[in-house]
């Protein structure tokens, strides 16, 4: 998986969700480099998936304060096109 020096995309997510794995081999097909946070392992990271969401469900991917909730490809090609994340 991506790591992102600067965290401007964080996936929130969990080993289990096909939809996390989806958004994940997504941006590494494009080159938009993230961190992945295991909400599953990390309770922090659990309860800022939650505040930037507003609900319980995952993925919650943060692209520069831009929060996508699921995997929506093209709500997070319209992001990425418009804070130019791709490689």
């Amino acid at each position: 998986m991506s790591k992102n020096d600067d965290k401007t995309v964080i996936v929130y997510g969990a080993e289990w969700c096909a939809f996390c794995h989806q958004a994940m081999h997504y941006f590494d097909k494009i080159g938009v480099k993230y961190e992945y946070k295991n909400v599953d392992l990390d309770v922090a990271a659990m309860q800022d998936a939650i505040r930037k969401s507003g609900q319980m469900g995952i993925p919650v991917i943060d692209m520069q304060g831009e929060i996508v909730v699921g995997f929506d490809r093209p709500h997070i090609d319209h992001v990425v096109k418009e804070k130019h994340l791709a490689a």
